[in-house]
């Protein structure tokens, strides 16, 4: 009953904000808001800049068409928009791979885990501030926010450290077996990983190219906060930042909607109205959701001929099945 009544709080809560981002698009400043759309797109193409220096370094002797990964990176972002569990990253680990020849799965997924170093690093000092100011609440306190998921976790740590432990053990094993089967894997791995050996490289690269793309997110989220007539300022932006940093670590809804959503009213409870906030908190996600779908989809179609995020899904899928067929029928050959 308990589980119920938080689901059905949490969804409430969400609508809610709904309703009063319906109510006040009249208030809703277009010239702020047209130009926060424009600097996320530039912070995402940035990022899939990054991508594609990356993929270049760890195959330099082959032909790589940026607007390939530019599409293949917005697709998965767009997908992750508006679907939960991060199924948008299946769809970009497919278009990639496809879009770099003689490329593979592991080499790919490595590829996309060197972005995740900048992540990190930046979003430890946004948490680090976030948690300094007084009114982002403590880890202990998220279990009586309205959002289900993020509540559910924090008011059963137990459980929470039976799914962080369950999940890194099923990682590692994913691994040893992966080793264990095929000789190649740790190879392809390495490969995905081969900028890091060149620390100067790296930082010029990836590192300096996604600290110029966090710019054009940090203005763009302080349009969205113009626009919404919440204010713009250093502290917000940062605290709309460390808040994204918090939902993306639950990914049971698309972009973590719910836990934005409740972490933002909680946030900005003291700098303006209940219903500007919770306007902001649900327009925002809608307004991005909504830009990398639309953009995501258009890629999809012009670039890589695909109808639909399901029918990349399922050639995903083939492919990926195709290519451990390969690779059995190769040991069994060396094998005779």
């Amino acid at each position: 009953m308990f589980v119920l009544a938080s689901v059905g709080d949490s969804f409430r809560s969400f609508f809610d904000a709904v309703d009063q981002f319906a109510s006040s698009l009249a208030d809703l400043r277009l010239v702020p808001f047209l130009l926060a759309l424009v600097l996320f797109t530039a912070y995402l193409t940035l990022r899939s800049r990054a991508s594609f220096n990356i993929l270049r370094a760890a195959y330099p002797d082959e032909p790589i068409r940026w607007l390939q990964i530019w599409g293949a990176y917005f697709a998965g972002y767009g997908f992750n928009s508006v679907i939960p569990a991060r199924g948008g990253d299946v769809i970009r680990l497919f278009l990639t791979k496809t879009s770099v020849p003689h490329s593979s799965y592991p080499a790919v997924a490595a590829s996309f885990a060197v972005e995740l170093i900048y992540d990190v690093c930046i979003g430890t000092l946004v948490l680090l501030f976030a948690f300094t100011q007084g009114v982002f609440p403590k880890p202990p306190d998220f279990a009586k926010l309205n959002a289900f998921d993020l509540s559910y976790l924090a008011q059963h740590p137990r459980f929470t450290l039976f799914l962080i432990t369950a999940m890194g053990v099923g990682t590692l094993v994913g691994f040893a077996l992966l080793s264990v089967r095929v000789k190649a894997f740790w190879a392809r791995v390495k490969q995905g990983l081969t900028i890091l050996r060149d620390r100067e490289r790296y930082m010029r690269q990836v590192f300096g190219v996604q600290l110029c793309g966090w710019f054009f997110r940090f203005a763009a989220f302080w349009m969205l906060l113009e626009a919404f007539r919440v204010g713009g300022s250093v502290k917000n932006v940062l605290l709309v930042l460390g808040v994204n940093a918090v939902s993306a670590a639950v990914p049971f809804t698309p972009q973590g909607a719910g836990v934005q959503q409740a972490l933002l009213v909680k946030v900005f409870k003291g700098t303006a109205s209940a219903s500007t906030v919770a306007a902001y908190s649900v327009g925002q996600q809608i307004a991005i959701g909504a830009l990398t779908f639309g953009i995501g989809f258009g890629a999809l179609v012009s670039i890589f001929k695909v109808r639909s995020f399901k029918e990349a899904i399922r050639l995903g899928r083939e492919d990926r099945a195709a290519e451990q067929r390969a690779r059995a029928d190769a040991g069994l050959a060396t094998s005779d």
